[in-house]
């Protein structure tokens, strides 16, 4: 009996000792960090973090660029997120280094969020620290314009009625950035991030270190909001909010925003949700149109051929009411980019075809030439709704006033499609004192480079005699995206570099020289740099820049 005892005892103590690591390794948490820029921010919590409860994964992978995904394929289940990137107009999280590739983009994070294929990822969330600039501001991405109202009116509503519901839509579908981090995480209790310019990853770490060394770094993880955190950044603005749960006001938003990352759904049924969507008042579903894009333009030839694919189309394009619904918001769009962009998906769901669709475009374009302002992105979206010549026809029918090309505006957009006299038009505007010409000037020539050489060189000499400073490096800069390959444009901008008082001037020149043909350099260029330079701030120099490429070569 004494001996089974002591058999028993030893059993135990064995089932106590096998069972003492597994305890521990089920209270150890996971931080999963995704580091694209700084590591800073990672390093502080690591240091302060004990290795015994806290167990790090870099999601980051830099032989492979479908790196999320391979978290998602290994069942990598994160406790606590650490995201380090340079954070961009709530779509892409980026590093500032030319030599990493490496981004996390915010389809990426909707995707893992939405699919079920990737469920175990961020299912057991308790915190998300965003460090990236604006990654918590409450200034939304959409705003709901006066087209919105017109098109509530259009459905039926009263002015005022259709005005109430216009705020009421821009407060729910507005989409901010923090509204698009409490929609991706989900249920998680503790978000933090940023309402403005974030500090860089060294005063990050730097604030952390801080943090950590006063309060400890028992609060990571335990999904309560962190008081002494948010003091010490409280310079630094930042902020922390829970997820969206399942009464929350943004659930239907998170609704159709998985409709389009859920990768278990077929393309069919997405078709059939977008026509759904579509069947809402349009704007609403305006709101969604960047998503729309990007579900439209996966649908290739081969895909549309697909039974089900087809089927789905042939019910959208049979909806003759929503088609004219959304036809008329678009071409009463406060923005050209808006009609534009709802034309091009119109004709993606096969409700216009190419030639309506040209129709469409050119109807649009006579709206905007007829405009008293014209500006730069105007200028932009005609050249780039030509840029196969597709709209060459266009611009006859377009000029139909004698003077329409005194205005510079006006004569970029016909310049855009194929008018002769309208360019020479654009390239006087080049030149002009006005900034707002140059402006354009610049628009047209960033997509119509001048190819000519004979044409360069006039222009460069009309530059060269320009009299305002501010509009002639502007002038430059344009210049600068230009191959020059002969000798008198490097002199003239050689003489203009000797006269001109403006550092600013001298610094676009350099930069016009520092790209142009080697062979047309004149043997005195480097001499007259350096007799002529004005005073510069150090570092900060495209005439240093240029010297030192002369001295090498010399």
């Amino acid at each position: 009996m004494r001996i089974a005892r002591r058999i028993r005892r030893f059993a135990g103590l064995l089932a106590v000792c096998a069972v003492a690591p597994l305890f521990a390794a089920q209270q150890q948490q996971t931080v999963c960090t995704v580091t694209v820029n700084s590591a800073d921010e990672k390093q502080s919590f690591r240091r302060f973090l004990p290795q015994d409860k806290y167990r790090f994964v870099e999601l980051v992978d830099r032989k492979r660029s479908d790196w999320l995904e391979s978290a998602c394929q290994a069942k990598v289940s994160c406790d606590v997120l650490i995201v380090s990137g340079h954070h961009g107009e709530g779509n892409v999280f980026f590093s500032d280094a030319l030599d990493r590739g490496e981004h996390l983009d915010i389809k990426e994070l909707e995707r893992a969020s939405c699919s079920g294929s990737c469920d175990s990822l961020f299912a057991n969330l308790k915190e998300v620290y965003l460090f990236g600039c604006n990654t918590l501001n409450a200034q939304p991405f959409h705003s709901v314009s006066g087209e919105a109202v017109r098109s509530l009116v259009r459905d039926g509503k009263s002015p005022d009625e259709a005005a109430r519901l216009a705020r009421l839509l821009g407060q729910a579908r507005g989409e901010s950035s923090r509204d698009r981090m409490r929609l991706l995480f989900k249920d998680v209790p503790a978000i933090y991030g940023f309402s403005g310019v974030a500090p860089l990853g060294p005063v990050a770490g730097s604030v952390l270190d801080r943090h950590f060394r006063s309060s400890g770094a028992g609060h990571v993880g335990t999904g309560g909001v962190n008081g002494s955190l948010l003091r010490q950044f409280s310079q630094h603005g930042l902020v922390a909010v829970s997820g969206i749960g399942a009464n929350d006001a943004l659930m239907p938003l998170r609704q159709d925003i998985c409709m389009f990352a859920d990768d278990r759904m077929t393309t069919a049924k997405r078709l059939d949700s977008v026509h759904k969507l579509l069947q809402r008042p349009v704007a609403e579903s305006r709101l969604l149109l960047d998503r729309m894009e990007r579900f439209t333009d996966t649908l290739t030839a081969d895909t549309r051929k697909q039974p089900e694919v087809a089927q789905a189309l042939e019910r959208i394009a049979a909806d003759n009411g929503t088609r004219e619904r959304y036809l008329s918001y678009a071409r009463d769009a406060d923005q050209f980019i808006t009609r534009a962009r709802m034309t091009e998906v119109a004709q993606d769901l096969t409700w216009l075809t190419p030639e309506q669709r040209r129709e469409e475009n050119t109807r649009m374009l006579a709206d905007m030439i007829a405009r008293k302002d014209i500006g730069a992105p105007d200028v932009d979206l005609a050249c780039t709704l030509n840029k196969n010549g597709e709209l060459h026809g266009a611009a006859a029918k377009l000029a139909v006033r004698g003077d329409v090309t005194q205005d510079v505006g006006r004569a970029a957009v016909l310049a855009c499609l194929g008018h002769t006299e309208a360019r020479e038009r654009v390239l006087e505007g080049l030149v002009s004192a006005s900034d707002a010409e140059v402006r354009i000037a610049q628009a047209y020539l960033r997509q119509r480079p001048i190819t000519d050489p004979n044409e360069l060189r006039v222009v460069t000499r009309a530059i060269a005699k320009m009299s305002a400073p501010e509009a002639q490096t502007r002038a430059l800069d344009v210049l600068a995206r230009h191959y020059v390959s002969d000798r008198e444009s490097v002199d003239t901008l050689k003489q203009l570099f000797a006269r001109t008082r403006s550092m600013a001037v001298q610094n676009a020149i350099a930069g016009v020289l520092i790209r142009a043909d080697r062979s047309v350099r004149s043997p005195d260029l480097l001499r007259t740099l350096r007799e002529n330079r004005l005073r510069a701030s150090p570092g900060d120099n495209m005439v240093d820049a240029l010297i030192s490429r002369l001295q090498e070569s010399s």
